[in-house]
């Protein structure tokens, strides 16, 4: 007999204080793993194996306790963000919750980390990471081209600055848009940055220069 394809599922609770899951979550996942072993990543996500077949019904049992689910692989992956600390408000968790039902999922050349945090303390760690956002004053301050691993560690480059939210929006989705038609296959973002260069990053997204 044919055992049937398995595929794996990133699984997180949402966008919300902090990178928490409730006894509901808990239970819903423990119910689908049984003896199965649950990945925890570095980046506020879950991995689960689900079978092919099932992969929309788990999907929809999980949504309805609140969790969320993400393609595993070349995808933008999920808005890794801070604990929003002083307020939902303040610290602009409408915001990050609409960038990530924006750009999350979404096909590009290898994996894209974007990171979110609502303060310039930066607990998101927004500026190692590929696409980086830090609300600022009244603002959204948009970094691209950060990379944590290795010798080639740096800080990403400050793309936009102050900008408001639908600016932000439409920024971060023409960067993804341009990544995802020129990036070489399995080119990582930050490698992508390197051979274009941040100037002409702004002139194809036609973004004004900071």
């Amino acid at each position: 007999m044919q055992t049937e394809k398995k595929v794996k599922l990133a699984v997180n609770g949402g966008i919300s204080f902090g990178a928490k899951l409730n006894a509901r979550q808990l239970m819903a996942l423990a119910e689908h793993l049984g003896d199965q072993e649950l990945e925890v990543t570095t980046f506020q996500q879950l991995y689960i194996e689900v079978i092919e077949s099932e992969v929309e019904l788990i999907k929809k049992k999980f949504s309805d306790v609140g969790l969320a689910c993400y393609p595993v692989g070349n995808y933008v992956k999920s808005l890794r963000h801070c604990n929003f600390c002083k307020g939902a408000e303040e610290e602009g968790m409408p915001v990050a919750i609409e960038l990530n039902k924006r750009i999350a999922g979404r096909p590009v050349p290898f994996t894209l980390r974007p990171a979110y945090t609502g303060c310039p303390i930066g607990c998101g760690e927004p500026l190692v990471n590929d696409i980086g956002v830090i609300k600022s004053k009244n603002g959204y301050d948009l970094y691209i081209g950060g990379n944590p691993k290795g010798a080639y560690a740096k800080t990403g480059t400050l793309l936009l600055e102050q900008a408001q939210p639908e600016e932000l929006y439409e920024a971060v989705d023409q960067i993804i848009d341009f990544y995802a038609a020129n990036g070489k296959k399995r080119e990582s973002f930050f490698k992508f940055v390197n051979r274009v260069g941040v100037d002409r990053m702004k002139q194809e997204i036609h973004l004004v220069t900071v």
